[in-house]
C-alpha cells in the first residue's frame, strides 16, 4: 500500500475511533479555556490559531493555489502573513519548475483582509513586514454593503479565490458573511469558517461574548448549506486534524 493510501486509511479510521475523538474533544475544551491558541505566531506575528489548523490551511492553499485569499478578521495579522508566505512559496516553486525569473516585488497572488477595527500598532507591524507587499487591508464591517461591494469588485480580477471567515462569531453575522463572500469561492476551492467549535463546547465557555451554543458559526454553516448545495463539508480534513476549531467549517465548493 502506498503512503498516500495509508494516510487515507488512517484518516478514515479516525472517524470511528470513539476514544480518540473523546480525548481530542476534552483537550479542545480545556485548551480553549486556557487560551492555548494565543501562544503561537507566524513569521513574527501572533496568529491566534491552533497549529493543526495552520497545517490544514497550508495544505489547502498548496492544493488550491489561489491567486486571491479573502480573510475576514485581522487581529494581529498572523493569518494574513501566513497566507501571504504560502502564496510566495508557491510562486517560488512555480518559478523553479518553469525556469523563469521571480520578481518578489511583483506578486501574482494577494491576500485581502477586512476588519472592523484594525488597530494602529497592528497595521504598522503588518505594513512593516517583508510580505506586506502581498497584503491589502480594508477597515470596516465585513457585512457592510459598501465593504462587501468593494471586496466583490476586487475579486472580479482573480481566477481562483479562497475565503476564510474569522471575525464576529454570532450566527447572524457569520450567516451574512457566508451570503456575501461564499459565492466568491472558486469551484474546487474552499470557504473556511473558523470557530464552529463554539457549538460543541460547554455552555459556560464564553460568558462575556454574544455567541454561544445555538448562536455561532456552526449554526450559521448549517443554515447556509440548507439552500447551497454547491458547497459540501470536507469531513476528511476534520478527521485528519481531530484537533480543530473549525469542525463542519471546511466548506469545499464542488459546483
Amino acid at each position: 500500500m502506498s503512503f498516500g493510501k495509508e494516510v487515507v486509511s488512517r484518516v478514515q479510521s479516525n472517524e470511528q475511533n470513539k476514544a480518540l475523538r473523546e480525548s481530542t474533544q476534552e483537550f479542545l475544551q480545556d485548551s480553549i479555556k486556557a487560551q492555548y491558541s494565543y501562544n503561537f505566531s507566524w513569521m513574527g506575528r501572533p496568529i491566534i490559531q491552533y497549529p493543526q489548523d495552520m497545517i490544514a490551511m497550508q495544505e489547502i492553499i498548496w492544493q488550491v493555489r489561489p491567486d486571491l485569499i479573502i480573510e475576514t478578521g485581522i487581529a494581529h495579522g498572523g493569518s494574513l502573513i501566513m497566507s501571504a508566505s504560502v502564496l510566495a512559496l508557491i510562486e517560488y516553486c512555480e518559478a523553479v519548475e518553469t525556469g523563469t525569473t521571480l520578481d518578489p516585488q511583483a506578486p501574482r497572488s494577494r491576500v485581502l483582509g477586512v476588519d472592523i477595527d484594525i488597530r494602529a500598532h497592528n497595521r504598522k507591524a503588518i505594513e512593516e513586514h517583508p510580505l506586506s507587499h502581498r497584503i491589502d487591508m480594508i477597515q470596516g464591517s465585513s457585512v457592510s454593503p459598501e465593504i462587501a461591494a468593494q471586496i466583490q469588485e476586487i475579486a472580479k480580477d482573480y481566477q481562483r479565490v479562497l475565503v476564510c471567515l474569522d471575525s464576529n462569531h454570532t450566527h447572524e453575522h457569520v450567516l451574512e458573511e457566508l451570503k456575501l463572500y461564499a459565492p466568491l469561492t472558486s469551484v474546487g476551492s474552499y470557504c473556511v469558517v473558523f470557530d464552529t467549535i463554539i457549538e460543541d463546547l460547554s455552555d459556560d465557555s464564553f460568558p462575556n461574548r454574544p455567541w454561544g451554543k445555538g448562536n455561532n458559526p456552526k449554526t450559521a454553516v448549517w443554515e447556509y448549506l440548507k439552500s447551497h448545495s454547491e458547497f459540501e463539508i470536507d469531513k476528511e480534513i476534520e478527521n485528519k486534524l481531530l484537533i480543530t476549531v473549525a469542525p463542519d467549517g471546511f466548506l469545499k465548493r464542488v459546483r
